[in-house]
Order: structure tokens, then sequence, then C-alpha cells
């Protein structure tokens, strides 16, 4: 299949969907949130479902009850643009630096993506995360107390 300049554009904006979320997320910035997400995103994963935009920007504040630090890296995107809309999945590895112990809670993800084009910008109507395995582990935090610096929440 011969890719048109087009369609690398529309590929690298939909991995940049991707890393804007994973930013927003690490540095607990709705507002990355906000440009990534179509108001009617669905977002899903072991045990939740969480429907809406603005619903789901309250996941920042979760993370950083839940964990003092995270790091997430997205590895690599397979994705099919069909005119203003796309499907495709998403690898991660996201560490979350526990609360009161210096632990590293790693996940393996997958995420089963789905965008819409709106004015231009790709958002994400649908994400479902995927854990396919987990691993904690003891870790060193080297300045704790610039563990999670660059949250702006």
């Amino acid at each position: 299949m011969t890719m048109t300049a087009a369609d690398l554009l529309d590929l690298a904006a939909l991995r940049r969907t991707a890393d804007l979320y994973a930013q927003g997320a690490d540095r607990r910035d709705k507002s990355l949130w906000e440009d990534v997400l179509a108001d009617d995103c669905v977002i899903e994963g072991p045990g939740f479902t969480i429907e809406g935009r603005a619903a789901n920007l309250g996941s920042i504040d979760a993370l950083g009850q839940m964990f003092r630090a995270t790091v997430h890296r997205v590895h690599n995107q397979v994705a099919t643009v069909t005119g203003d809309e796309a499907t495709g999945e998403t690898y991660c590895t996201a560490d979350h630096l526990l609360n009161d112990t210096d632990s590293l809670l790693v996940w393996t993800i997958r995420y089963l993506d789905r965008w819409r084009r709106e004015d231009g910008q790709w958002r994400f109507t649908h994400r479902k995360l995927i854990v396919e395995w987990e691993e904690t582990r003891a870790v060193t935090v080297k300045d704790a107390a610039s563990a999670g610096e660059g949250k702006t929440s």
C-alpha cells in the first residue's frame, strides 16, 4: 500500500494524541487531555468505564491521589484512517511510583483506540486500556521532593 503525504501526516497526528495523553497523565495537566479527548470520549479499563471528556478529566485527579508520580512511555502505534475516523492500537509502559513506599508498579499496556477528526484535529473517542501484565519492584528515589515534578494540577 502506498502512503501519501496526507496519510503520513494523519498517522503522525494520531501518534501525537497518544504522546500528549501520556504527558498529560504524567504532568497531571488536564489541558493536554482536553486537547486530545472528544466531548463524548469513553475510556475503559479493568473494572471501569468513564464516559465524557469532563468525567475523564477527573482521572487526572485520581492519578495524583493514587501515585506520587507516573511516567508513561508510548512505544509504537498502528492505526488505520478512514476519512475523518481512525482505529488503532497503541503500546505503552506506565511506571507508577507508589505512595508511602519506594516501590514502582509497572504496567505493560495496549490501548485499543478510536479517533475522530474534529475541526482538523484528531481526538480520542474511545480508549480501551488492556493491562497485559504488571510488575512491582523496589526503586531508589534519587530526589523524593522532585518525584512527580512538572505536575501542574
